[in-house]
């Protein structure tokens, strides 16, 4: 059994080295020799903005005094309509909680390139009712922002996975952390918007209504070119190997490398997605038999019942705690408040003028954006456990002085003026925490702890998870803020030291972990041996073996290929027989 366990990561690594031989620089390198990657790159990046863009423009918008005159008590400071703000920002995440619980099954059955192209359909849909505020009201902002959500959830989940299928595994690094850049960034330039177009007709009672209509509006720009650009994207080799259309990938993969169909390096990455491919089938037709067929209806079905599965086993559902929980902590450590609120937080803070909130506003974006680049750089190497505790525990000390500044100065801050500004300077430093910390390493840790076999549902239930209690963060803070003050920063700040303490007692450290490993650590050992060995049977039936092995011996791929084939004759041959 130990054998055979590191046998499989032996494996992998002789494909890894074989890939590296072909292809030569990996990483961001690699995205420079490749042009076609680098536009792929390119397309991750509009995903990534128009998602950032989206998350951070409306915090600017509900302090302009235009988009308030239009909303009524949808948008006023009395405590007793707070209620209905929190509505108006966080029925987008709610949006995005279906629209990722739908993600997956709108993936696979109109595939990666369609799916794309049917949520930002949606997304410009929800985009355009917006707009129509002017005349209808909350109304329209309500539901456009639902419609709106959507399909940022979807394409939250579905540009991802489609940059990550078609991109060479060399630079799929590379592409997780520019789409994470692009999602600050795209976080960034919506403050800075927002703080440019406050000015337009004057910052008082004679603003216009372009105002606020003009930064929601700048999403059709982004939206359209992605929506127009996936046209031209091809589909996704793996799901055209996953849906039986092998000639297809292959001409696929080999324009997407510049490279002629029977290369080396193309024989290889197509049988990896192959591997794959007939992985994930035989694992369903082993758990779920009666789910084995590519149906629409089977593979909605699929998703809800595969999540079901996790809780069934004491192994499993330890993994869904950390998962879970784990995205508890993160949008509980209060960072979408000040992403959806931080103009009307630091109003609270003293800084009595909008153009002044908006403009601490815009720092909040640049600081978020600089520290997010440096954990591309050492999360290997330092590990997830200490960041993410050192994270939480800086997050917590800013909320709980800026508790302390509120409690003691809420009602004199023209008077202490320094305080206001000491309490700005430690929700910029909370947002450093966060951006180096909790901002890309909660998302890995649920990456990470599953075994092979149930990675898509984990991943998924994280998700969900993080949606949901993101809605409620947006949905509450209105009220904390308006209601019990200092309190809010105290209950962050608690809640985050609660988040530093699950992690360092309840989280295993996963960096450098074999899956083998990590099952030892849940208490399920023998999961990921058997998906190994699974795999491994698949390896050697379509001949990816013989190919690393041929390339070892410097053998070439003609010849592997009539092996292949020739030994996928004998086992239909094999089969027929049986059956007749």
């Amino acid at each position: 059994m130990v054998a055979g366990g590191n046998a499989a990561p032996g494996f992998y690594d002789a494909a890894l080295q074989r890939r590296q031989t072909l292809m030569g620089a990996s990483g961001p390198a690699a995205l420079i020799k490749n042009g076609k990657v680098f536009m792929i790159a390119m397309f991750a990046c509009i995903g990534g903005l128009l998602y950032g863009y989206n998350q951070g423009v409306f915090s600017g918008v509900l302090t302009m005094p235009s988009f308030q005159r239009h909303m009524g008590n949808y948008d006023s400071n009395d405590p007793a309509d707070q209620t209905r703000k929190g509505w108006l920002t966080s029925i987008l995440e709610l949006g995005a909680w279906f629209g990722t619980l739908l993600s997956g099954f709108l993936a696979e059955t109109a595939s990666r390139k369609y799916g794309i192209l049917i949520a930002t359909f949606v997304f410009i849909l929800g985009v355009v009712i917006q707009t129509t505020a002017i005349s209808a009201g909350h109304n329209s902002i309500l539901g456009g922002r639902f419609i709106t959500g959507m399909g940022v959830g979807s394409l939250s989940m579905i540009v991802p996975m489609y940059n990550a299928e078609v991109a060479p595994p060399e630079v799929r690094g590379s592409l997780i952390a520019l789409q994470q850049l692009a999602i600050c960034f795209g976080i960034m330039i919506s403050f800075w918007i927002d703080y440019g177009t406050n000015y337009i007709g004057g910052s008082g009672d004679s603003q216009h209504e372009a105002a606020w209509l003009l930064p929601i509006c700048l999403q059709l720009f982004p939206a359209a070119v992605l929506f127009a650009g996936i046209l031209f994207m091809p589909f996704s080799p793996r799901w055209l190997v996953h849906h039986n259309r092998e000639e297809e990938a292959r001409k696929v993969l080999a324009n997407l490398r510049d490279l002629p169909p029977d290369h080396e390096l193309v024989e290889l990455e197509f049988l990896e997605i192959k591997a794959q491919s007939m992985f994930e089938k035989r694992t369903v037709a082993e758990h779920f038999p009666h789910l084995r067929e590519l149906t629409a209806w089977n593979i909605f079905k699929l998703q809800f019942v595969a999540i079901g599965s996790l809780f069934k086993t004491r192994a499993m559902f330890k993994r869904v705690i950390v998962a879970t929980v784990t995205m508890f902590f993160q949008q509980w450590t209060g960072i979408n408040a000040i992403l959806y609120y931080a103009p009307t937080i630091f109003k609270s803070l003293g800084l009595s003028s909008n153009t002044t909130s908006l403009l601490a506003t815009g720092v909040v974006g640049v600081v978020m954006f600089i520290a997010t680049i440096p954990s591309v750089l050492y999360i290997d190497k330092i590990g997830r456990k200490p960041i993410l505790t050192i994270g939480a525990i800086g997050m917590a000390i800013c909320h709980i002085i800026v508790a302390a500044i509120v409690a003691a100065d809420r009602y004199s801050w023209a008077t202490h003026k320094a305080a206001g500004w000491g309490a700005v300077v430690m929700v910029w430093l909370f947002v450093v925490h966060f951006g180096y910390s909790w901002g890309p390493c909660a998302w890995i840790i649920v990456a990470e702890i599953w075994p092979l076999s149930n990675r898509p549902y984990g991943i998924a239930l994280g998700a969900s998870s993080n949606w949901m209690n993101n809605f409620i963060v947006g949905q509450v803070t209105p009220d904390m803020i308006s209601g019990i003050s200092y309190g809010t920063y105290l209950i962050f700040g608690i809640l985050t030291f609660g988040g530093a303490a699950f992690v360092w007692f309840f989280v295993p450290e996963t960096k450098r972990l074999t899956l083998e490993e990590m099952d030892v650590i849940f208490g399920s050992e023998g999961t990921a041996q058997a998906d190994f060995e699974r795999m491994e049977e698949i390896n050697k039936e379509i001949g990816l073996d013989t190919l690393l092995r041929g390339a070892g011996s410097g053998s070439g791929v003609v010849g592997m290929e009539k092996e292949h084939r020739g030994s996928e004759k004998e086992h239909h041959l094999e089969a027929t027989a049986e059956h007749e």
